[in-house]
């Protein structure tokens, strides 16, 4: 619930521009996100939807707690979601979120239920509380529920932003699952040689594998075959699978 219309006041473009006269100076590393907003204020979905869609985030906006159980997850109950639930990119809606935008004060619903129950279901899922009603025994109760942030309304534009890209930084957000595998072979593969006190070129002389393509797999910028994956294992005296493994799979 928000105690000011967004697009009232004197409009939610108008605001932005006020709190945020040059949105592109200082702004955070952008990293595109899936987002979902539970808010029970129609206005501010919609400016939220349009902001954060424009920016190239994938935000779908819901106004209940069923319909954001939907978006998340829509085997959780039968039938597809109602029509309080808008947003970009509603066809990738089987695929859980990176964020929950949570407006903690919502008329007939309790915020405070819904993020228990988000804990207890997806637990790993990174949630920002956003309210009209700030108050430290609310924020000190959110926090007990491990949000990521909370944020008061009315906030900038900047101001989210900054929330979202250290999110995404502090917990790997935005990353497709081939993206971590790359990412965390190459730190495992690294760590294996560091500890053996090996340079890249001894590696590559046990390994046969080229300076390059393994400088290239510890970047994370390449992500090796499985043959390339077992010769440099052996060459390391480790376990392809319990690299993998330790990568997520």
């Amino acid at each position: 619930m928000k105690p000011t219309n967004p697009s009232s006041s004197p409009g939610a473009a108008s605001e932005a521009s006020a709190v945020d006269p040059n949105p592109s100076e200082n702004a955070p590393e952008f990293t595109p996100l899936r987002i979902v907003a539970l808010d029970d204020d129609e206005d501010f979905r919609q400016y939220l939807a349009s902001v954060l869609s424009s920016e190239g985030h994938e935000i779908r906006t819901v106004a209940t707690p069923a319909e954001l159980y939907l978006a998340i997850d829509p085997q959780s109950a039968p039938g597809s979601l109602a029509s309080g639930a808008s947003g970009a990119g509603s066809g990738n809606a089987s695929r859980v979120p990176d964020v929950v935008l949570l407006d903690i004060k919502m008329g007939q619903e309790s915020g405070e239920d819904v993020l228990v129950e988000l804990r207890q279901r997806w637990p790993k899922l990174c949630v920002i509380v956003v309210t009209g009603y700030p108050s430290l025994d609310s924020m000190r109760q959110t926090f007990k529920q491990d949000v990521f942030d909370y944020i008061a309304k009315p906030f900038s534009m900047n101001e989210l932003r900054q929330t979202l890209a250290q999110a995404a930084t502090a917990l790997g957000l935005g990353q497709r699952p081939q993206d971590r595998l790359r990412v965390e072979l190459g730190r495992l593969i690294r760590l294996a040689r560091t500890q053996r006190s090996w340079t890249l070129r001894d590696l590559s002389e046990q390994s046969g594998i080229s300076v390059s393509q393994l400088s290239s797999i510890e970047r994370g910028t390449h992500l090796p075959s499985l043959e390339s994956l077992v010769e440099i294992a052996t060459a390391l005296e480790k376990q392809p699978s319990a690299w993998l493994a330790a990568a997520g799979l």
